[in-house]
């Protein structure tokens, strides 16, 4: 299983962004799926999660009401909307599946190599 972010950019605070991550290799339903995130100098930390299906959501504190992730099973992706950014959001964002989906780096099994995203005041 392979997973490809991308997505990221520069942007102004306030601004938005929409993160993909497109997954290739087994049907993507077969997963739970997050989004975690990476800071210079910081541990990785969770950003959302989304189960197979799509219907439960979870969120860090932090981005919760800002950010939504979704997915579209029939093109094997799954999104990070970003809204609202903020500069604290300036990380390297990573995608990643695995059989649960929780707010554990552990749950998952594939990883993304990741996308930066920088937010400028």
């Amino acid at each position: 299983v392979q997973l490809q972010a991308s997505g990221g950019g520069s942007v102004q605070a306030g601004d938005s962004l929409r993160l993909s991550c497109a997954v290739s290799g087994r049907p993507v339903i077969a997963y739970g799926a997050g989004w975690f995130r990476q800071a210079p100098g910081k541990e990785r930390e969770f950003v959302a999660a989304i189960s197979r299906a799509g219907a439960m959501t979870v969120y860090a504190n932090s981005v919760k009401g800002r950010f939504t992730t979704s997915r579209d099973n029939a093109k094997n992706t799954v999104y990070l909307q970003m809204n609202s950014l903020k500069p604290e959001d300036t990380a390297v964002y990573y995608c990643a599946a695995g059989v649960s989906w929780s707010f554990t780096i552990r749950s998952y099994s594939y990883w993304g190599q990741g996308t930066l995203v920088t937010v400028s005041s």
